[in-house]
C-alpha cells in the first residue's frame, strides 16, 4: 500500500501527554509525524504502512466510553511490521526504556507453512502494548 492511500483501520489512542508520546513514537520508534493539531492534542503518525492517531485527553473532543485506568490498552497489542525490529529495540534500550518482552524469533503455523517472526514488545508512555515484528522467512511445517 502506498502511503497516499488511507488504510481501512487506523487506531486512535487516548493519551495523557502528546509531547511525551511523540518523543517515544517518533524519536525512539521511528514513526513520522504526518500532521498534527497541537491545540487539540492530536497527531497522526505513520511508519511504512502502519498508521496511528494519538489524542491527548482533555483537549478537543474525547471518545471516552467508561472509566479509564492506567495502563491503557489492556488486552490488546498492536503489531507493527518493520524491516528490522532490532534497530528499534536497540534505540529503546539505549534510551533506558524497559522492554515488555525481549527480542525473540517465533514461528507461527499458517496451513502447511510456518512464518518466522523476529519480534519484541514494549509499552508506550500510557501503557499501550506495541509488538514490533520483522519477517524471519517461511519454512515447511515439521511434523
Amino acid at each position: 500500500m502506498a502511503n497516499d492511500v488511507e488504510p481501512a483501520l487506523v487506531p486512535e489512542l487516548l493519551i495523557t501527554d502528546l509531547d511525551a508520546s511523540l518523543a517515544f513514537w517518533v524519536q525512539l520508534c521511528g514513526f513520522t509525524l504526518r500532521y498534527s493539531r497541537p491545540e487539540e492534542g492530536f497527531a497522526y503518525l505513520t511508519l511504512g504502512d502502519a498508521h496511528v492517531m494519538l489524542d491527548q485527553a482533555g483537549l478537543g473532543r474525547d471518545w471516552i466510553t467508561g472509566p479509564l485506568d492506567l495502563p491503557r490498552g489492556r488486552g490488546i497489542n498492536f503489531q507493527i511490521t518493520v524491516e528490522d525490529c532490532s534497530t528499534i529495540a536497540a534505540a529503546l534500550e539505549d534510551a533506558q526504556i524497559e522492554l515488555f518482552m525481549q527480542p525473540e524469533t517465533k514461528w507461527y503455523r499458517i496451513d502447511d507453512e510456518e512464518a518466522g517472526v523476529r519480534q519484541f514488545c514494549v509499552t508506550d508512555p500510557d501503557g499501550y502494548l506495541l509488538r514490533f515484528a520483522s519477517s524471519a522467512g517461511r519454512r515447511p511445517v515439521v511434523r
